[in-house]
């Protein structure tokens, strides 16, 4: 359970954990003692996350997981989408601030419950059904309270259509990490079959530019271009470049500058 103090955030609806190990589903990695893993039962799927919520007077930062493992070596949908990189669970654990949530996406270690199948982390990674589970798993944890999503790669897709929703949070920044903010303007640069069944931010971008946000680009990007990112928001001032940094390697200069948007 959370902490007595966190339990003032709001009353959570939790799949077992044991219910997973039962069902065959990913080994889930150790997190820092102060965090806590939790399933978040949702109306189309459960959402792993881990949870460190401390002060409820202060708003949340929430670290938003990439597409993870959608395909395969050779190029096929994979069987398990969960993330084989650690960096986004290495920001947020890491991150000092007393409230930090890791929100992994649909089916992440939690691939062998109903409902997951390869068409949720591949072509429909951002249907309307996926954006609900996530915005249905954050409420659960924060209720209303504000909160500064922070979306790496295809995670950053989703800060933005989950804020942009009528059913939306209180948000008080978007940060994006290498972010994947025009998927289609990214499948077409790189050859890839168009997202069918999914939601397109560049649909809500008048919306989306209202809120405060800064967005990191690596420099040496070559998963998303990083001047798919600077073309969407035009605002240059937005844009973080960080030196030397691939999609997923070299982002450690950039931890403290990220931890500090609030």
């Amino acid at each position: 359970m959370l902490r007595s103090n966190s339990l003032k955030f709001s009353k959570l609806s939790f799949v077992s954990l044991s219910l997973c190990i039962a069902g065959g589903c990913t080994a889930i990695p150790e997190a820092p003692t102060q965090f806590t893993q939790k399933i978040i039962a949702t109306s189309s799927f459960p959402i792993f996350s881990y949870v460190k919520l401390e002060n409820p007077n202060l708003w949340v930062r929430v670290y938003i997981e990439g597409d993870g493992y959608a395909f395969n070596a050779h190029g096929r949908p994979s069987s398990d989408p969960t993330p084989k990189d650690d960096l986004v669970r290495q920001i947020a654990f890491n991150d000092p601030h007393p409230n930090v949530i890791y929100l992994a996406r649909p089916c992440q270690y939690t691939n062998k419950y109903p409902g997951c199948n390869p068409a949720i982390w591949t072509h429909a990674r951002f249907s309307q059904s996926v954006v609900d589970a996530e915005l249905e798993a954050l409420k659960a944890l924060i209720d209303d309270h504000e909160v500064v999503l922070i979306g790496f790669s295809g995670g950053a897709q989703i800060a933005g259509l989950i804020s942009t929703q009528p059913n939306k949070l209180h948000v008080r920044k978007i940060v994006t990490i290498a972010g994947n903010l025009d998927h289609p303007t990214w499948c077409l640069r790189n050859r890839l079959s168009p997202l069918k069944g999914s939601l397109d931010l560049g649909d809500y971008r008048q919306q989306f530019l209202l809120i405060p946000q800064i967005h990191y680009v690596g420099q040496h990007d070559q998963i998303i271009d990083p001047k798919i990112t600077v073309q969407f928001i035009e605002d240059k001032t937005k844009i973080r470049w960080v030196q030397n940094a691939t999609h997923n390697k070299g982002w450690e200069a950039a931890f403290k500058d990220i931890w500090h948007e609030n």
